[in-house]
């Protein structure tokens, strides 16, 4: 069964209207762009492993479902579309230490794959029908307000577990290393690819730098002062094991780059860890490496 997720919204902001539903519904897709000039489209209702488990929930959901909001921004006459890509999974396994997007895109992952097309998609429609789109393939993506209970999130799940002295569980041998970027960088590319008035673009958006999953709980460990426990399962055959994204061209033609190293970025997250600590977990923590 596909099961798709709708994110508390406390609705303190009157200029935010939240409509909850599901873009595989016309109806609701049709509603949440009536009026619109631009679309930011970040819906998902998989991660990389829950993906392989049930494509045909990935495609007809994240597929179809944007097919469904495209039509539906054609109709409002929206003129730019921005789309939420994964720089750690269309590419597949590098075949350099540092990828750019002329990289060839393989895949290993139904997430990936749908990720992929959907940028093709999007950029079909931005052809035929006048509309500016960009697609940012995003890497590893974290910060403040991130849950950790949700599967997905490797840095939310670790500092929360560090927090709460918990044994953290690493997929593999903890070599595997990703290209980390803080949520605020990325909403910086959001606002970047609003404001773009080049053409349509397919564009990296990351730290350009990369890091193991053991640096990454080493640096907790250094920040909070003492040993987070470790145990460590077999690998995943969906995990990519290295990603480092080259971010030249969002800097060239939007103007962008990450401010907030991954030391300042984690000290943030065990903060706001620290502070939400009490707080009721209503899922069991899954701390993946996905992107």
């Amino acid at each position: 069964m596909c099961v798709l997720d709708v994110r508390d919204f406390d609705g303190r902001d009157p200029a935010v209207k939240f409509i909850a539903g599901s873009v595989a519904d016309k109806d609701a897709a049709k509603a949440a762009v009536a009026g619109a000039d631009a679309v930011i489209h970040l819906a998902s209702s998989v991660v990389p492993k829950t993906s392989n488990d049930d494509p045909a929930c990935d495609v007809s959901s994240n597929l179809i479902g944007t097919l469904n909001l495209l039509e539906a921004s054609v109709g409002a006459g929206v003129t730019r579309i921005v789309f939420a890509s994964s720089g750690g999974t269309v590419y597949g396994e590098p075949t350099v230490p540092i990828v750019d997007e002329s990289h060839r895109t393989e895949p290993i992952s139904s997430y990936g794959i749908v990720k992929l097309a959907l940028e093709k998609y999007i950029a079909l429609y931005g052809r035929e029908h006048d509309i500016t789109s960009v697609s940012l393939r995003i890497s590893n993506l974290y910060g403040e307000g991130q849950r950790h209970d949700t599967g997905f999130g490797v840095i939310a799940s670790f500092c929360h577990k560090a927090v709460a002295g918990e044994t953290v569980d690493i997929w593999g041998d903890g070599t595997v290393s990703r290209d980390f970027i803080h949520v605020s960088d990325v909403v910086d590319a959001f606002v970047a690819a609003l404001d773009h008035d080049g053409d349509s673009l397919v564009v990296n958006i990351g730290s350009g730098t990369s890091v193991s999953i053991n640096t990454v709980l080493d640096t907790i460990a250094t920040i909070t002062g003492r040993e987070v426990p470790r145990r460590y399962l077999q690998g995943r055959a969906f995990d990519v094991r290295h990603i480092c994204l080259d971010v030249g061209l969002a800097a060239r033609t939007l103007g962008w780059k990450p401010r907030i190293d991954l030391n300042e970025g984690l000290r943030r997250v065990l903060e706001w860890s620290q502070s939400t600590a009490n707080r009721p977990s209503s899922r069991q923590i899954d701390s993946s490496t996905e992107t």
